[in-house]
């Protein structure tokens, strides 16, 4: 040992100045981390699309009881978030981990009304699934498109035209009923079977689901292999179009590691909803390369260090992510649920 300054410890932690090896250490909160820095030009807020009740563990291969999902929702709505994806309307057969839509959105209906603004938009793939979800009173439904023909017929057995022609009555429907309906566009940015997707391509599709009457549109990267280049290069191309980022969302899988830089990309252009998975729960159980949604917990920390409001409190949000965990059986794959949670 090197002769030194009482107090002062080694390089590796050790000598009389190193903190006792179980001392405790303040949390990053009581820090002031993240540190707010904002950078120009990025919105003052961003309403984030919280999709892990439905998004999320749909691909989980346990399936959880409605109560735990209905709690699962609650902390979600606790923690501050206000747009909760709750449930899907498809058949059974198609995804059996959410077959207990019936069951589960009676036991969260009420959080509305605990929680001012509180939206819980539920998945219909067709009027069947509208009907069903309408009886419940639903009053946010979505539709999901694809891109690219192949993800078409593996996720939806039809044509995309065959799938826009499904989707225009029960658009028609629920806009005359009062409920606004967002669309889902998947694989814009690649596919696993025919490679990248011309931005002309994905255009194209989008503004026909938005001519449809669809309030809003969600750009998903379903196998999470776009690039920041990518994602301007897509968002610009829809403002050629005559559609600006106010009539956009950005719903990123992380499988390769970008979704946070993507995000920043789809900031830097206006666009103020972004879609994340509590956890980083997901993936798609029609697309094997399809890893998990970005963490939502991973986002919040980014927001918040940019300075922008999101409304979330993210202890709160990350402690319910570990709770969850332990319900699946396993970690949580976010970053940030795994720092601020031990």
């Amino acid at each position: 040992m090197t002769d030194q300054e009482p107090g002062v410890t080694e390089p590796d932690g050790t000598g009389p100045g190193a903190a006792e090896p179980n001392a405790a250490e303040p949390g990053v909160a009581e820090l002031g981390l993240p540190d707010r820095t904002p950078l120009p030009g990025l919105p003052r807020s961003v309403r984030i699309h919280e999709v892990g009740p439905r998004d999320g563990l749909q691909n989980e291969s346990a399936t959880l009881p409605p109560a735990v999902k209905a709690e699962f929702i609650t902390r979600l709505a606790a923690a501050g978030l206000r747009t909760i994806e709750a449930a899907s309307f498809v058949h059974p057969a198609w995804v059996p981990q959410l077959a207990d839509a019936e069951q589960l959105f009676p036991l969260v209906g009420g959080l509305r009304q605990q929680y001012p603004g509180l939206r819980l938009p539920v998945l219909v793939p067709n009027e069947r699934g509208l009907d069903r979800a309408l009886a419940l009173g639903a009053a946010d439904v979505a539709v999901f498109a694809s891109a690219t023909e192949t993800f078409a017929r593996r996720n939806l057995n039809r044509t995309v035209e065959e799938a826009l022609q499904m989707f225009a009555p029960v658009v028609r429907r629920a806009t005359e009923a009062g409920v606004p309906v967002r669309g889902y566009l998947s694989m814009c940015f690649g596919d696993p079977w025919e490679g990248p997707v011309p931005a002309a391509q994905v255009v194209e599709v989008g503004r026909r689901l938005l001519d449809l009457g669809c309030d809003e549109l969600s750009l998903g990267d379903t196998i999470g292999t776009g690039t920041p280049g990518q994602v301007a290069a897509l968002l610009d191309a829809f403002a050629a179009a005559g559609v600006g980022p106010e009539r956009l969302a950005v719903h990123f899988h992380d499988t390769y590691g970008q979704a946070l830089a993507n995000t920043l990309a789809a900031l830097q252009l206006g666009v103020s909803t972004v879609d994340a998975s509590a956890g980083g729960l997901g993936g798609c159980p029609y697309a094997k390369s399809a890893t998990g949604n970005l963490a939502t917990e991973d986002l919040v920390w980014m927001l918040h260090g940019l300075g922008i409001e999101t409304g979330v409190d993210l202890g709160a949000l990350a402690a319910t992510s570990s709770w969850l965990a332990a319900h699946l059986g396993r970690p949580s794959p976010s970053r940030a649920v795994r720092a601020l949670t031990g």
